[in-house]
């Protein structure tokens, strides 16, 4: 029996750090794993909360729903189904709709997952019952709903008036954004074995390019889906079957003509964006997105060790390693800091320059696991019971 299997990194760290010596999921011995404590920071956080808001999360299940913005409006979603629209500076609840389905006898959860895109007219949410829904920006009335090919695990992305969704068996769809009409799809190459997650796409110079779960980085025409060159930039090896997970989850990166990315037990690469060719490549394997400033790129490791390294030909200018094993979100840029935030809550600033912890503060105990989002000179935070904060500068 061929049984497709999706594990999460969070759960096999808790799982294998729960014991000193013993079996591991796949049979042999394995080593504990230990979580770093919260390092002590004396300095006061920088940051105050403007507002907060809530929604129905869920703490037991690993979902990186996370939040989008347009103008001075932030659009949420929680795992059941409701999906809201806050105003930025307020915090107060604009619209508040739930698509979830009930009944005089049952009701059922619409899973929502991947995390929310909004455009000037629509809002999209995509859902683990492989639903996308498209509601109207203004009122949250939902325009339309289609059934995709599979579980949507990453936020869908426009381009002009297509939308393009990506689902855990390797589909990648193209809809109208309008009418909801399917214009094309494509498959990718999906092992038995993988992490749960979703490279999301991104879009440069009318060709979209994305990461799957055989250790590739593609590039395709949005137009209609054709491959124009694809990438591998991380090699199944090793003795056990996670050793052996090769998944390009994060989303790719692109300045001045070059293609960042990373693959889980593979590798930070640099591709020429013309032709897909290596042009460095650095042993440092991650599930995590990069991000860049002007001076460095920015990696969140497997381990949780945050690297800063040089864009031109990936030295390594600092490394971090206070925080291992922390579970930590993908790292964003706000000023001059790396924020990152982790399974307890704690929210950190970081040095981009130097690599220094500088403050850090615990947004909610439940936990964070969804990227922060950078608005204007605000951090927007969505923590794993569902509840939304915004930060700002003191």
């Amino acid at each position: 029996m061929n049984l497709r299997k999706y594990f999460l990194v969070s759960a096999i760290v808790i799982s294998i750090a729960s014991v000193t010596s013993g079996c591991s999921l796949f049979g042999g011995e394995q080593d504990t794993i230990e979580v770093a404590p919260s390092p002590v920071i004396d300095t006061a956080f920088p940051l105050h909360q403007l507002w907060h808001n809530d929604l129905s999360g869920d703490t037991k299940i690993y979902s990186l729903l996370s939040p989008d913005a347009y103008l001075n409006v932030v659009y949420a979603a929680s795992r059941k189904g409701q999906i809201k629209a806050i105003d930025l500076t307020t915090g107060n609840t604009l619209w508040n709709i739930d698509v979830s389905t009930s009944s005089l006898f049952s009701s059922q959860s619409a899973l929502l997952s991947g995390g929310v895109t909004v455009d000037e007219k629509y809002v999209y949410v995509g859902s683990e019952r492989a639903t996308l829904y498209v509601l109207e920006k203004y009122t949250g009335m939902i325009m339309w709903q289609k059934e995709a090919k599979g579980e949507i695990l990453a936020k869908p992305i426009l381009v002009n008036d297509n939308l393009i969704v990506s689902t855990s068996n390797g589909y990648i769809q193209c809809f109208n954004r309008n009418s909801g009409n399917e214009l094309w799809e494509i498959t990718t190459e999906v092992p038995t074995l993988t992490l749960r997650g979703q490279s999301t796409p991104t879009l440069a110079y009318g060709a979209i390019l994305t990461g799957d779960n055989s250790g590739h980085v593609s590039a395709y025409f949005a137009k209609d889906g054709q491959l124009i060159w694809q990438q591998r930039i991380s090699q199944p090896k090793g003795s056990t079957e996670i050793a052996k997970l090769n998944d390009v989850d994060s989303s790719p990166v692109i300045e001045q003509g070059l293609v960042y990315s990373v693959g889980y037990n593979g590798n930070i690469v640099a591709l020429d964006l013309s032709d897909g060719q290596i042009i460095w490549k650095k042993p440092v394997g991650s599930y995590h997105s990069l991000v860049m400033n002007q001076n460095h790129l920015f990696a969140v490791d497997q381990n949780d060790n945050i690297y800063a390294l040089t864009k031109n030909d990936g030295t390594v200018v600092w490394k971090l390693s206070d925080l291992l094993h922390r579970q930590l979100t993908d790292p964003v840029i706000y000023h001059d800091y790396i924020v990152v935030g982790d399974y307890e809550g704690y929210l950190y600033l970081i040095d981009s320059n130097t690599g220094n912890i500088t403050a850090k503060t615990q947004v909610n105990s439940s936990g964070l696991l969804s990227k922060p989002l950078v608005v204007d000179n605000d951090l927007i935070i969505q923590a794993k019971n569902g509840d939304i904060y915004a930060y700002g500068l003191k």
